[in-house]
């Protein structure tokens, strides 16, 4: 059953609140500095609202595991297909899309972009790994080739820079507002 946009607000401004898996953020601090990112390089709002939303799935994977969850310690989560189910009622592929490949969009820039592994996170590494490794020629050809690969990809790259402590941000307010002009009936 889809999520009202009122409880996404909800879950982002209480589970948000906890520290974004090994990094110096919280949740809520890396979604809003994200969709300031994409927001600030000109991009459709529903990329924006996907920046935002983009790693729900860890907060409602701990959500459904119980508050001694800790993401990405053993194991994926598995974050990218988790909440596709609570949104997909309220959005369209447009935004859903590049939420889904944001994971495979860096396994995709480890292979493409030289460098672009010793540019990530301890914390990042550790996930890549757990996520299934870098890709091989033919796995980044075939993901790029998608519909929505390339938004994933800057998706991606915002992601990589919203990891600043204490970054002035747009309030959560005014991202929900974007995805309530974008939510379908």
């Amino acid at each position: 059953m889809p999520l009202q946009l009122s409880e996404i607000a909800r879950l982002l401004e209480a589970k948000g609140q906890r520290q974004y898996g090994r990094e110096a953020v919280s949740q809520l601090d890396h979604a809003l500095q994200c969709a300031q990112l994409a927001e600030e390089a000109g991009e459709t709002p529903q990329t924006i609202v996907a920046a935002l939303l983009h790693d729900l799935g860890h907060l409602l994977a701990t959500e459904r595991a119980g508050e001694a969850s800790q993401p990405q310690q053993q194991r994926d989560d598995l974050h990218q297909y988790i909440a596709l189910p609570f949104l997909r009622g309220l959005f369209a592929p447009a935004v859903l899309d590049p939420i889904r490949l944001h994971v495979d969009a860096k396994r995709y820039l480890c292979v493409t972009e030289s460098g672009y592994w010793d540019t990530l996170s301890p914390a990042s590494k550790r996930s890549l790994e757990l996520q299934g490794g870098i890709y091989t020629d033919e796995q980044a050809q075939r993901f790029i080739d998608q519909p929505f690969a390339a938004e994933a990809v800057r998706l991606r790259r915002y992601d990589d820079f919203a990891k600043v402590p204490g970054k002035p941000t747009p309030t959560l307010g005014h991202y929900m507002d974007m995805a309530r002009a974008l939510a379908t009936a």
